[in-house]
């Protein structure tokens, strides 16, 4: 198990890896100079010097890679030369020396993510925990919404197998499965927050905390949730409603359900004691795989909704070129999916050890 483990440790630092450097490759070939962005328009020939020097940018782009990866690495090496870049001479981060050797010294950090180039210096990993739970609460409201709807319309789908209301699930399923997620949640703020919002008291945008008109804080708005969770949660909900119905018609054609049922137990019965439960493996395995890719769907439906989240700080970002923040925002998403699917990859192999073995 612990060779399994490893494995699967090192698939992962090889992805990330990748990730990394091809995002860097990426945005280092896009048109525009990264100091002018930082700048704006109140530039001069000095200024722009300055920047570049301190942020490495007048350095070949070899040299900028190995400073990327040694500035998102915990294990850091930093020049003693103050001519040098290293963002530790600012006196705005810490980290642990470690110990020195030459004209090196060797440190433990947590990644850093540099700085916008927006938001007046701001860290990007600020940027981020700023935002991500945001996303988290939306992510998993909506993963929540697709399993109980889901599983529920799936045995429904079964109890009327064939039948009228079978047809309208899987054709609801379908439509659900093939509707972008940013064109249901034009259709869905339209309809239940403009023109039914008299009924619905729902709005077309707003975020999980909004500011009080009368100065008294923040205060969390919880019928925000509602119309980007929805909207978020439809396409896993289309899937585990197909899963479940396949998954449970599957395990009812089973010879210990016939045998259930020549005891005399009801339909109800079977399901609740034997066969829902057999039947949720695949729709958990399709959830936890969902769960990550939903922190990466979400960005047109946060945009939206403006419901104030990593999503739409990436659309934010795109706009104003905010390069950091959307080169830190795509690794911390893409660390999440890796860690995610490395845990669920763990689960399995130790409740089957043969998966462990292969």
């Amino acid at each position: 198990m612990v060779g399994y483990i490893l494995q699967k440790l090192g698939y992962a630092f090889v992805t990330l890896f990748g990730v990394v450097t091809v995002i860097f490759v990426l945005f280092a070939i896009l048109p525009g100079d990264p100091a002018r962005m930082m700048l704006g328009q109140n530039e001069n020939a000095e200024q722009l010097a300055m920047v570049k020097k301190k942020y490495g940018f007048d350095q070949p782009i070899s040299v900028q890679y190995l400073r990327y990866l040694n500035d998102l690495s915990p294990l850091s090496f930093h020049s003693k030369n103050p001519e040098d870049y290293t963002y530790l001479r600012d006196g705005k981060y810490s980290a642990v020396k470690l110990f020195s050797f030459e004209n090196i010294n060797v440190a433990l950090k947590f990644p850093y993510l540099r700085e916008s180039f927006q938001k007046n210096g701001k860290e990007v990993s600020e940027v981020i925990a700023e935002t991500l739970p945001n996303t988290f609460v939306l992510a998993i409201s909506a993963i929540v919404i697709a399993m109980v709807i889901g599983v529920f319309l799936g045995i429904i789908s079964v109890l009327f197998k064939d039948g009228f209301v079978d047809r309208i699930i899987q054709l609801l399923s379908t439509l659900g499965m093939s509707v972008p997620s940013f064109f249901s949640a034009i259709i869905f703020a339209w309809i239940f927050g403009f023109l039914l919002h008299k009924y619905t008291h729902l709005n077309m945008t707003g975020s999980l905390y909004e500011v009080d008109d009368f100065g008294n804080g923040k205060h969390i708005q919880w019928k925000n949730l509602i119309l980007p969770a929805i909207v978020l949660g439809i396409r896993p909900l289309a899937v585990v409603s197909q899963l479940m119905r396949n998954s449970l018609l599957e395990v009812l054609d089973q010879e210990y359900i016939r045998t259930a049922k020549a005891k005399g137990l009801s339909f109800y019965q079977i399901i609740k004691r034997h066969a829902l439960k057999n039947s949720l493996n695949p729709v958990i395995t399709a959830i936890s795989g969902w769960f990550a890719s939903m922190l990466a769907g979400a960005v047109f439906v946060e945009y939206i909704f403006g419901w104030n989240g990593l999503g739409k700080e990436i659309v934010n970002a795109l706009n104003t070129l905010d390069l950091p923040v959307i080169m830190g925002a795509v690794i911390v998403i893409a660390t999440l999916f890796i860690l995610i699917n490395i845990f669920v990859d763990i689960v399995y192999g130790w409740l089957d050890p043969k998966i462990s073995r292969q």
